[in-house]
C-alpha cells in the first residue's frame, strides 16, 4: 500500500529524496510522469511512490497543472501523505507547485522545511543559505536557466502564487495558519523535531522540502522492510556531466588534475541532433570507449567550460534559444551514454543533472528507477537493466559536494566489498 507520494521536479531530486525511505527497507519506486497510471500499476507492497514531474523548467502555469493532476490522482487513489520535493537551492516553480498541492488536495496548509543541513543548506529567520551565503547571492542565483531571485523563502513563493506563506521558526505553532508554513532548520535535529511535532498534531499529510526533511520521516510514517543491500559495482567510474554548476566544474577540474581522462564535446557535437548518428559520431564514441577502458576515472562533459562562449555562438548560428540549448545538450549526453553501453562499457556511471538522467532513461526505454542507497550524501546508487544486463547508475544534482567528490567516489568503489553475484 502506498503510504507516501513524493513529487519531484527532476529525476536526480526524485532519487536523492526517495532513497531516504530505503534506509528502513521500504519498497520504493521512482517513475517518470509519462507512466500512464502509476497508482493503478503499483506493486501491492509498494510503500513510497516517487514521481518525477519534470516541472523544473516549465512555465509556472504548466507546472501548476502538472502537479495538480498528479495530486488529484493520488487523492483519488487514497494516498494519505504527499511530499512535494523542492530543490535544495530553491530553483524551479516552488510557489506554483505548492499552490497546486493545496488546491488539488483540498488541504488548508502545507508544512515546508526547505533545509538540507548535511549539504550546507540551512534556513534562518525565513532566509535560505547555501554554505553561509544567502541563496540569491550563491551559485544558484547565477544559474543560467532558473536563477534564484530572492533569499527569502516567503518571497520566492510569492513570485508565483497568492497562497499566504509565513515563517514560524523551528517550532510548530499552536495556532496553525492556513497556507504555506515555512520552518527554519540549521541541523538534522531541527528537522527531526519538526517532523515529530507534526506527527503529534496529526499533521503529516501535506509536506514539502528536499531530501533533508524527507530523511526525518521514515520512522514516523511506519516505513518497514528488510533493509537496503547495496550490490557489488565495477570499480571504474565514468562521469557523464551535463551540469554547468560551478561546484560541479571544480569537481571535474580536480579530478582531471589527479589524472582523470576528460572528454569535452564540442559545441557542434552537443547541439547538432544528428551528430551522434553520423559517421563522425560513431567514430568518436568508438574512440571514447577504447580510451575509457584504460583508466579508472573518466569524464564526458557537455558544459561550456573553457570555451569562451563558443556554445552560445554556435546556438545563435543554429537559431536556438537557451531552453533549446539545455534540452539538446541533455539529449546528446543521454544518447552518448546509451551508445557507450551498447558498445560494451564496463563501469559504474555517475550522471550529474536530472535532465541528462531523464534523457538517458528515455533513450533506453525505461520509465522507472529503484534507488538502493547512497555512496555519499546526495549521491544515489541505483541499478538499471539494459539489453538484459544490469548496470550500476549513480546520480547527483549539480550544485553540491567538495572539490574531491569524484575522487572520493572512485576510492569508495575500489574499496566496496562484493555483496551480490551479478552486476556489470
Amino acid at each position: 500500500m502506498i503510504k507516501l507520494l513524493v513529487i519531484a521536479d527532476d529525476f536526480t531530486g526524485a532519487m536523492d529524496t526517495g532513497v531516504q525511505f530505503n534506509t528502513k527497507g521500504a519498497l520504493i519506486r521512482a517513475v517518470s510522469k509519462g507512466q500512464i497510471d502509476p497508482f493503478q500499476e503499483a506493486d501491492p507492497d509498494l510503500q513510497v511512490l516517487i514521481i518525477d514531474a519534470e516541472t523544473r523548467h516549465m512555465e509556472p502555469a504548466q507546472a501548476y497543472q502538472t502537479v495538480y493532476q498528479i495530486v488529484r490522482a493520488a487523492v483519488e487513489a487514497g494516498v494519505s501523505c504527499i511530499y512535494k520535493k523542492t530543490d535544495s537551492g530553491l530553483r524551479g516553480n516552488i510557489g506554483s507547485e505548492l499552490a497546486a498541492l493545496l488546491d488539488a488536495s483540498g488541504g488548508s496548509r502545507v508544512h515546508f522545511a526547505p533545509a538540507f543541513p548535511l549539504l550546507g543548506r540551512v534556513t534562518r529567520q525565513g532566509v535560505h543559505y547555501i554554505n553561509g551565503c544567502p541563496v540569491a547571492d550563491s551559485v544558484f542565483g547565477k544559474d543560467p536557466f532558473e536563477p534564484v531571485r530572492s533569499s527569502s523563502v516567503a518571497d520566492i513563493i510569492a513570485f508565483q502564487s497568492d497562497v499566504p506563506a509565513v515563517s514560524v521558526g523551528t517550532q510548530v505553532p499552536l495556532d496553525l495558519p492556513d497556507g504555506v508554513i515555512i520552518y527554519d532548520s540549521a541541523s538534522d535535529e531541527h528537522l527531526s523535531a519538526i517532523a515529530a511535532q507534526l506527527q503529534a498534531r496529526g499533521e503529516l499529510k501535506l509536506l514539502a522540502g528536499c531530501a533533508g526533511f524527507a530523511s526525518a520521516l521514515p520512522d514516523l510514517l511506519g516505513m518497514e522492510g528488510a533493509g537496503p543491500r547495496l550490490p557489488s559495482v565495477p570499480q571504474k567510474l565514468l562521469v557523464v556531466c551535463g551540469s554547468t554548476n560551478p561546484i560541479t566544474l571544480r569537481q571535474l577540474d580536480e579530478a582531471q588534475r589527479s589524472g582523470a581522462l576528460r572528454i569535452q564535446l564540442t559545441p557542434e557535437q552537443k547541439l547538432d541532433e544528428n551528430w551522434l548518428a553520423s559517421p563522425e559520431g560513431l567514430r568518436f564514441t568508438a574512440e571514447w570507449i577504447s580510451q575509457i577502458k584504460d583508466v579508472s576515472l573518466a569524464i564526458i562533459e557537455g558544459n561550456q567550460t573553457g570555451e569562451g562562449g563558443a556554445t552560445l555562438r554556435c546556438a545563435a548560428r543554429l537559431g536556438m534559444d537557451l531552453e533549446q540549448v539545455r534540452f539538446q545538450i541533455s539529449q546528446t549526453m543521454g544518447g552518448v551514454l546509451e551508445r557507450l553501453l551498447s558498445l560494451g562499457l564496463e563501469a559504474t556511471v555517475l550522471v550529474t543533472g536530472g535532465d541528462t538522467l531523464l534523457a538517458f532513461m528515455q533513450r533506453i526505454g525505461q520509465d522507472k528507477l529503484i534507488p538502493l542507497g547512497e555512496l555519499a550524501p546526495g549521491v544515489v546508487l541505483s541499478q538499471i537493466e539494459y539489453c538484459r544486463k544490469k548496470y550500476a547508475i549513480l546520480s547527483k544534482s549539480g550544485g553540491f559536494g567538495s572539490d574531491r567528490l569524484l575522487l572520493d567516489l572512485k576510492d569508495k568503489l575500489s574499496l566496496q566489498e562484493c555483496e551480490e553475484e551479478e552486476v556489470c
